[in-house]
């Protein structure tokens, strides 16, 4: 899921073995028998403190790939060249978490935190999914109080009641079937890595190399089992559970165990002597501070003037709870409004994305995680989850195993959701913080236990979500930046120590 900064080797076996792993053989079929893109028209990417060799460019794709010569979208790519043309190994994608984010400035961000090594040997590929950003966009054009977090991460009712969450999921997805279009229906993480394959031959390379973070992990994962043969060196950073059953329902149910994992590290900081922003005088303490605030908002919220929704409540707090653990340097964002709401008052209203931001980002969310797998339509499912969730998980409240946007979604998958499985190429690491609120260290040992040999897992011993070059460590930073520079990695898997230097060999899958 997306953060709150606001803001995936060897090839061992011949392509047609590899494909009986794929279940859907269009992918690559489609992909085969198109014609050649044209010649790319790369011209100055367009916005502010990109890095001026940052260079733009789009590439024709089927909207439908099971019909490659009907109707084409576009899709928005971009590249920083490799610094050192002798030492070139490829292209390194960067895929983006989300759904319903882009890396297309991400060459100039993010590219630039990677060592020399890795710069000098890779062109910096960023792209915007389809649906977002510069590709041809999609939106619901969803009413401006359905934006809020709130309503995205379904809170239910202070006294567990679901009944107002299958109405939002009606409306929501009402909207998106009136104005999201055909595009709507063909949002899905398969078609977003078919779409990866056509910039892959678009750039001309044989193979490309991929840094997937977050559900850009479980991108990275299904462009390697769709296109096993076109995969190099592939890092899975803060891995989602595969589960082709459940994809994005299961990894909303982890919030549950994200949130138990790394409270306990914002306690710790939040007593800590010293501490501006203080909330309790020991660690014990602010768990059921926590608790009880939000009991109190629910029943006496406070107006909150210029914020979305305008008002303080139990579910805003817990949803700034949430946002939060998602980096330690967000902590005092979460402070601060405990500290307010105990007086009575709040702070500053926080600033919103542009809406257009908003819209699209909301419509590729909804449409990937409803089309690519069923979501339960019945109101009693997700109360009787709520009901359990609330008693084992006191601080997510029911949320985990509320209804979405999908609860209601119209359309049925238009094909099965991609199994991830241990035949193909041995050239994937997994990095992965052993404190993640977003993507659980449980999830990552699915997606480690479903590779198999395929797959090597560097577990750190850090906090927060997205761990190289991040919130983890020396240890992850150096073991990863060696597998994309060389291509080795650890015999088996690692674990490194919290001081970032120590690190222990495990058995490995």
């Amino acid at each position: 899921m997306t953060t709150i900064k606001r803001n995936a080797a060897l090839f061992a076996a011949s392509a047609a073995v590899l494909s009986l792993a794929v279940p859907l053989t269009t992918a690559t079929a489609s992909t085969a028998t198109a014609p050649e893109p044209p010649p790319l028209d790369w011209t100055k990417c367009e916005g502010t403190g990109l890095d001026p060799r940052q260079e733009c460019a789009t590439v024709e794709v089927p909207m439908d790939y099971s019909d490659p010569q009907g109707r084409k979208i576009t899709v928005a790519f971009s590249r920083i060249p490799a610094e050192n043309p002798r030492a070139r190994r490829g292209a390194l994608f960067m895929i983006p978490g989300g759904p319903g984010g882009g890396s297309l400035g991400h060459p100039s961000g993010e590219g630039q935190k990677l060592p020399q090594k890795v710069r000098d040997a890779y062109d910096l590929i960023g792209f915007d999914p389809r649906g977002y950003g510069r590709s041809t966009p999609v939106s619901c054009d969803l009413e401006r109080d359905d934006l809020d977090r709130t309503k995205l991460f379904p809170w239910p009712a202070p006294d567990g009641s679901v009944t107002e969450n299958m109405a939002t999921a009606r409306r929501m997805s009402d909207a998106c079937a009136r104005n999201g279009g055909e595009l709507i229906r063909h949002i899905s993480t398969a078609n977003e890595a078919r779409d990866l394959d056509r910039i892959r031959a678009a750039l001309g390379e044989r193979k490309i190399s991929a840094w997937g973070v977050s559900y850009g992990t479980y991108v990275g994962a299904v462009y390697n089992q769709l296109f096993p043969h076109r995969t190099d060196r592939v890092v899975l950073d803060s891995s989602d559970d595969p589960d082709h059953t459940r994809v994005a329902r299961g990894w909303l149910a982890r919030f549950e165990e994200g949130v138990e994992d790394n409270f306990p590290e914002f306690a710790k900081w939040a007593s800590a002597p010293g501490n501006p922003d203080r909330v309790a005088r020991t660690a014990a303490e602010v768990r059921p501070l926590f608790l009880r605030l939000a009991a109190r908002l629910d029943r006496e919220p406070i107006p909150w003037p210029g914020a979305t929704p305008s008002e303080l409540n139990g579910n805003v707090l817990r949803q700034t709870m949430l946002d939060s653990l998602y980096d330690p340097d967000n902590y005092p964002i979460l402070a601060r409004l405990i500290l307010a709401a105990r007086k009575g008052t709040v702070p500053p209203a926080p600033p919103a994305p542009p809406e257009t931001v908003m819209q699209q980002s909301l419509a590729v969310l909804a449409g990937t995680v409803c089309n690519d797998v069923d979501w339960p339509g019945s109101t009693s499912v997700y109360r009787k989850g709520v009901d359990e969730s609330r008693v084992k998980f006191p601080l997510t409240a029911g949320m985990p195993r509320n209804a979405m946007v999908c609860a209601a979604w119209p359309y049925p998958p238009k094909e099965p959701a991609v199994r991830i499985t241990d035949r193909g190429p041995s050239s994937v690491l997994i990095v992965q913080n052993r404190r993640d609120v977003a993507t659980p260290l449980s999830g990552a040992l699915e997606l480690r236990e479903s590779l198999g040999r395929r797959a090597v897992m560097v577990t750190v011993d850090s906090t927060g979500h997205g761990a190289y070059l991040d919130n983890g460590n020396a240890c992850g930073d150096r073991t990863v930046s060696h597998f994309l520079a060389t291509g080795e990695r650890p015999a088996r898997d690692v674990i490194c120590d919290q001081d970032g230097h120590g690190r222990r060999v495990v058995s490995g899958v």
